[in-house]
């Protein structure tokens, strides 16, 4: 991809995290990126393009009048009340500057539905402290100008420097447990993937909501076992847990607003990338 002549200036919330970072990484080199880190970092302390941020104690406003974000990605962590409140002013923000924003929502909006694969359009339902948190931030954004938003809804994430990863790796040197969900159905992504789909988004102007999940499903158990096998293991430890006799699924699929093929993935491909 060519570079862009970086018209956007782009504040990520949470660049120090997994996903924040791996944006940061992406969009670097092609627009003016700048990002948040919560604790004490002296590489991120150094780099002036980052801004040390807690969400429960400092003003996010600070950081929007020194950036003056055109886009604002919301990659944040920590104190679910913090957050709402970070949001409602993030959205005060959008609606008076030149400004989007996209949030990273979760597929845990949908963990009230078992039965069956979610798609963008359907209403939101779930059961978790963690899924209500992310509607009600959902909901906030859907009440905005819709040109102004757009809600990218993810899978479990893996991919090689993934903590999803990371811990299976660990359980695997300690020859520790490792939990699977045999009754788990769902779709996977990986942090590079992601962050392309992001960029693309970005430089096409995209808005609305996104399922940026693997076109296909995949039992967790099994997908787990997969890994282990492309990570050269033989002797792992697997311990089942059965959340429901039932089997249940916990997974957001594309149908509106689908990306180009290229964009697109399945979950062979994170086998292959974490080879």
């Amino acid at each position: 991809m060519k570079k862009e002549e970086g018209k956007h200036r782009i504040l990520i919330l949470g660049a120090s995290g997994f996903l924040g970072g791996a944006l940061y990484k992406e969009l670097c080199s092609y627009f003016k990126t700048f990002g948040t880190y919560h604790k004490d970092n002296i590489t991120f302390s150094k780099n002036n393009h980052f801004f040390q941020y807690n969400l429960e104690e400092d003003d996010v406003f600070e950081i929007l009048d020194i950036v003056k974000p055109t886009i604002i990605i919301s990659s944040l962590r920590g104190d679910f009340s913090a957050q709402v409140i970070v949001h409602t002013h993030l959205s005060e923000y959008i609606i008076s500057h030149n400004c989007k924003l996209i949030f990273l929502s979760s597929a845990n909006v949908f963990d009230a539905y078992s039965k069956y694969p979610s798609y963008e359009h359907d209403k939101t339902l779930s059961n978790s402290i963690y899924g209500h948190f992310k509607i009600k931030i959902e909901n906030m954004l859907l009440r905005l100008p819709k040109k102004k938003t757009a809600i990218i809804r993810l899978p479990m994430v893996f991919g090689a420097q993934s903590p999803r990863l990371n811990i299976i790796i660990q359980s695997l040197k300690e020859q520790t447990p490792i939990d699977v969900f045999p009754n788990l159905i769902m779709n996977v992504t990986t942090d590079s993937k992601f962050s392309q789909q992001i960029h693309y988004i970005i430089n096409r102007d995209k808005s609305g909501v996104f399922h940026l999940g693997s076109n296909d499903l995949v039992h967790h158990d099994d997908f787990i076992k997969e890994i282990i096998e492309s990570l050269g293991s033989k002797n792992a430890i697997l311990k089942n847990v059965y959340t429901t006799n039932d089997e249940r699924y916990l997974a957001v699929l594309p149908k509106d607003n689908l990306l180009p093929k290229h964009l697109q993935l399945q979950s062979q491909d994170i086998l292959a990338e974490i080879k």
